[in-house]
């Protein structure tokens, strides 16, 4: 068995380790995600590279008696630096991270999962306060489809009438699938229902959908922004987090 493993891969966490070393979390494009110990102490050059949403070439040591990582190197490529020069910046990259990791990296496509993570932190990176929200909602809804449960907004799940551009669609959680106006009344209102307008639909159809270099050019309404965060916030919640937990 090889002992030595090197990927690409994206840091997503670190957490102290005792009085001088640390833990990380990767995801790496051949291993999927990975928890590692770094050695050495605040003056570790390692330590420094291997910082959350660093992203880069890493070499880990993998000892099978104890069944433990080490991070014996890492080569970084991208350092983002932008992410620690903003709050908002900073939250948004994290919650990334906190979905990434809730959800195991994806469950296989370890590669896809890593250039969507990469994707979304760089906009991030740059990103002022509006579009942090707008990249984080592109992500949601990206992770959504990567995960194989992003709904369908083309025609109502129960009757498959097509839906106009015009046309409002409600997604059903009981049901796991969009409504039209009609099945939604004969559903029942209630919690179970989110709205998906003209303008959020039209919103996911094509900037959901964007390469995350695009994201900026695709703006929302207000109205729109809130009706994609809930669902995109319903969507996930069930992989770990709260819904509110995704946004707050």
């Amino acid at each position: 068995m090889n002992r030595n493993i090197s990927c690409q891969a994206l840091v997503l966490r670190a957490r102290a380790l005792g009085d001088s070393n640390r833990e990380v979390w990767l995801l790496g494009a051949e291993t999927g995600p990975v928890r590692a110990t770094v050695f050495g102490g605040p003056k570790s050059r390692l330590r420094a590279y291997a910082s959350p949403f660093h992203s880069g070439r890493a070499w880990i040591y993998h000892n099978p008696v104890k069944d433990s990582r080490k991070l014996a190197d890492f080569d970084v490529v991208s350092w983002r630096p932008g992410l620690r020069e903003m709050y908002e910046r900073a939250m948004a990259a994290d919650a990334v991270a906190r979905v990434v990791l809730a959800s195991h990296g994806g469950g296989g496509d370890w590669e896809g999962a890593l250039a969507l993570a990469e994707g979304a932190l760089d906009v991030l990176a740059l990103a002022d306060v509006e579009l942090c929200q707008r990249a984080l909602l592109w992500f949601f809804w990206r992770w959504a489809d990567f995960l194989g449960i992003r709904p369908e907004f083309e025609r109502c799940s129960m009757c498959e009438r097509p839906a106009l551009p015009a046309d409002a669609l409600w997604f059903s959680l009981r049901e796991g699938g969009a409504l039209c106006r009609s099945c939604a009344g004969a559903a029942g209102g209630g919690g179970g229902l989110l709205e998906a307008g003209p303008g959020c639909r039209l919103w996911l159809r094509t900037a959901g959908l964007a390469h995350p270099s695009q994201i900026w050019r695709y703006t929302l309404d207000a109205k729109s922004f809130r009706e994609a965060k809930a669902l995109t916030s319903a969507l996930l919640s069930g992989i770990g987090h709260g819904k509110a937990a995704l946004w707050e």
